[in-house]
């Protein structure tokens, strides 16, 4: 799916508004005006690569983001996490701090300028980035189950 047919797709959704849309960079920002969810489409080669969802900013907006049936966005991570290990999915975590589970080819990450709730280290308590890229635009990482597996 190119960009232009992206585009194209999702302004017949009338769900997401286009808040910015270069070619040329190959991404579509899109955001969900009612509860301020954004989602950035990335394109490589004229190709959809991945998907990026920050985490909504309207704590009680009406959205979910599923993952293996798991709200994505309103469980606290380490239960997240910790569930999703007792489902059988393995956690590989990279040197810049976010978390990939590789046979759904997904990346989760806690880290936003947004004012989400955080622990007693500063780290927001869930996760605010949800994304999935191909494999060759995912960054190097190592292997480890969830320590609480």
């Amino acid at each position: 799916m190119s960009v232009g047919e992206a585009r194209a797709a999702v302004e017949g959704w009338d769900l997401f508004r286009t808040v910015s849309s270069d070619e040329e960079s190959g991404q579509i920002g899109l955001t969900h005006d009612e509860s301020r969810l954004n989602i950035v489409l990335g394109f490589t080669d004229g190709a959809l690569s991945g998907v990026e969802l920050f985490g909504f900013q309207d704590e009680d907006a009406e959205v979910r983001v599923l993952l293996d049936g798991l709200d994505v966005f309103r469980t606290p991570s380490e239960d997240l996490y910790e569930q999703l290990a007792e489902r059988g999915h393995a956690i590989e975590e990279n040197d810049l701090g976010f978390d990939a589970l590789p046979e759904l080819n997904v990346i989760l990450a806690n880290r936003s300028s947004y004012q989400h709730p955080v622990d007693e280290e500063g780290d927001p308590c869930t996760t605010t980035t949800f994304g999935s890229r191909t494999a060759s635009e995912r960054p190097a990482s190592r292997s480890r189950r969830a320590p609480w597996a």
